[in-house]
């Protein structure tokens, strides 16, 4: 569940639907009945055009929730043309207002038909209908009293699969329970939950880190990966792909020896996971660092890893997002990172 305003929201971040633009109105086959308008002549006028389907980039959208339930989409059909050269209205827009960082999929091919990418963004995404011409359009000298007219053109139909992928500066990545969700409650105001326990943070977060009065990024604390995760092992696939828009990575490791695990596999594990899934990402810069420098012997681990890290040109910092020491030091690694991107 998504934390929003106190209020549980579902997370959606993937979900198929069915877009029907709206029908172009029927051209109209009608004659003047006025008086003193002698032989009357043809006054049937053209249908409106079918309103379009238009997705918005809304920046207080977070979860496609709201589209997945529609199931759906369908804009309104233009107005049949009328007597006495009436055209008929034309249908309005059906306006969807959707996450910055939507992509819409053709369902059975898979291309990529749109991308909204930016806050206030508009794709038209199914045109609707042409309205059919009315017999006003159809008089000439052979023929005064045309008795035909054209019928609306239907409006576009598509089935497409709509992914969300979060829109970030920087990818905050590791192990379950590393202290990510700390971090970010440490370097912002977002609130994840923070657990004593694998997999506490089940939704991506989003969060500014403010490095100073004028100078600021948004970072992605991305749920906990575990060797497979490129296959679907854990959370796996669902989560990987909101890292692919970042532009730099922050890669939390563990720093208890109690937990059994080795820093440096931990990091391969990772990254491997990252190859695996987009090669691009296993090439994203990354600040490397070790959490919970509160704990006990903290100190000393980070020491020996820090040697062995050094042989692969890593500085490895260290950090506690609990108590606050090192943090702002990272925040500053990383803006320095992406100046430089």
């Amino acid at each position: 569940m998504l934390q929003t305003r106190g209020s549980a929201v579902k997370f959606v971040d993937s979900c198929r639907v069915k877009l029907v633009a709206g029908a172009g109105g029927n051209g109209c086959v009608a004659f003047r009945r006025e008086k003193y308008v002698p032989h009357g002549g043809p006054a049937g006028g053209d249908g409106g055009k079918g309103g379009d389907i238009v997705f918005v980039g809304d920046a207080g959208k977070a979860t496609l929730l709201d589209v997945a339930m529609s199931h759906k989409l369908q804009a309104e059909r233009g107005e049949h043309g009328r007597g006495k050269d009436q055209y008929g209205r034309s249908g309005e827009d059906l306006v969807v207002h959707v996450p910055v960082g939507t992509q819409g999929f053709d369902s059975e091919s898979g291309a990529l038909l749109f991308d909204v990418d930016a806050i206030g963004k508009r794709v038209t995404v199914a045109r609707g209908g042409q309205g059919g011409r009315g017999n006003i359009h159809f008089a000439s000298p052979f023929d005064r009293a045309p008795r035909r007219s054209e019928p609306g053109e239907p409006g576009e139909e598509r089935d497409i699969r709509l992914e969300l992928k979060l829109l970030a500066d920087v990818g905050l990545l590791g192990f379950p329970n590393v202290g990510k969700s700390t971090f970010i409650r440490a370097v912002s105001r977002a609130r994840p939950a923070v657990g004593d326990y694998p997999f506490t943070t089940l939704v991506p977060h989003l969060g500014v880190v403010s490095v100073d009065a004028e100078a600021s990024f948004v970072i992605a604390d991305i749920p906990g990966l575990i060797p497979g995760a490129a296959q679907g092992a854990g959370l796996g696939v669902r989560f990987l792909k909101h890292v692919e828009r970042t532009r730099a990575l922050l890669h939390l490791l563990s720093v208890d020896p109690g937990d059994g695990r080795d820093p440096m596999i931990d990091f391969d594990a990772i990254n491997r996971e990252l190859a695996a899934f987009d090669p691009v990402l296993a090439h994203r810069p990354q600040v490397v660092a070790m959490n919970k420098a509160d704990l006990p012997d903290a100190r000393e681990t980070w020491a020996k890893a820090k040697e062995t890290f050094a042989a692969r040109g890593i500085d490895l910092k260290l950090v506690s997002a609990a108590t606050g020491e090192g943090v702002r030091e990272v925040a500053l690694a990383l803006y320095a990172l992406l100046q430089n991107r």
